[in-house]
């Protein structure tokens, strides 16, 4: 999740720690005072000076240990990539899949700023690369090819970036509305009824009813990050058995 302004030299300079300064300001301080802030506040907000305010120094004195803002961010990627567990789950490569999938949402759940961040160009730091390889591990050995292995592992990770998206959107939109979804709906319930034909629109009128019913609300990222993981596990396994089958 490279971005896409940073300076391929400089950044795995900085991600692998080669020429930074040792002394001084350190650079794990430096990430650690970005990471909160885009946490609390979001990409757009993050800036060296904002970090050099929060820190207590001058804006000047980051840049003897990062280039720039988008250098910073791809240290600030690989950094919070070592968050994820890296627990041996039992079961087979479903449930260590399912674990991975589950770890990520997670990690995007708490740093939102993550999905801001282009998804194309991989950062190449040790954090990245250590949250790779163990991933990897939940599908190797199954009888899928390298590049089949690292297919499978962008489909669910696109999954889980995918809902995580409109879960963090669901959460920003009642944090500047001030209403949960629950308190949304019941003011516009009433209204939506004076106007709302079940007759004219009846799978609309069931289905809505019956989602709502079961969520509390229209949607529930939880439940859509859920049910989706398990439909794209469910076409894995499909993948699996036909490599099984070709075997025998």
């Amino acid at each position: 999740m490279a971005t896409e302004r940073s300076d391929p030299a400089r950044t795995l300079a900085v991600l692998w720690r080669t020429g930074v300064p040792r002394k001084g300001l350190g650079l794990d301080r430096i990430v650690a005072a970005a990471v909160e802030l885009a946490d609390a506040e979001g990409l757009q907000a993050l800036s060296m000076r904002r970090v050099a305010d929060k820190l207590g120094v001058g804006t000047m004195s980051l840049y003897t240990h990062v280039p720039g803002k988008a250098e910073l961010v791809d240290v600030m990627v690989d950094t919070v990539s070592a968050e994820t567990s890296r627990e041996d789950v039992p079961g087979g490569w479903r449930p260590r899949l399912a674990h991975v999938a589950r770890e990520n949402w997670a990690l995007c759940l708490r740093h939102p700023w993550l999905l801001e961040v282009p998804g194309h160009r991989a950062v190449l730091g040790p954090g990245v690369a250590a949250k790779y390889d163990f991933e990897l591990r939940a599908v190797d050995g199954i009888g899928l090819t390298d590049v089949e292995m690292d297919a499978v592992l962008t489909l669910v990770l696109g999954h889980v970036r995918a809902a995580a998206r409109l879960a963090v959107e669901a959460d920003r939109v009642e944090q500047r509305t001030g209403l949960t979804d629950e308190q949304w709906w019941a003011a516009a319930g009433p209204v939506l009824a004076a106007v709302f034909d079940p007759a004219r629109f009846p799978l609309a009128a069931r289905v809505g009813a019956a989602a709502g019913q079961a969520h509390g609300a229209a949607y529930s990222g939880e439940h859509a990050f859920e049910f989706g993981l398990e439909r794209v596990l469910d076409g894995v396994e499909a993948l699996v058995r036909s490599r099984d089958r070709e075997g025998q």
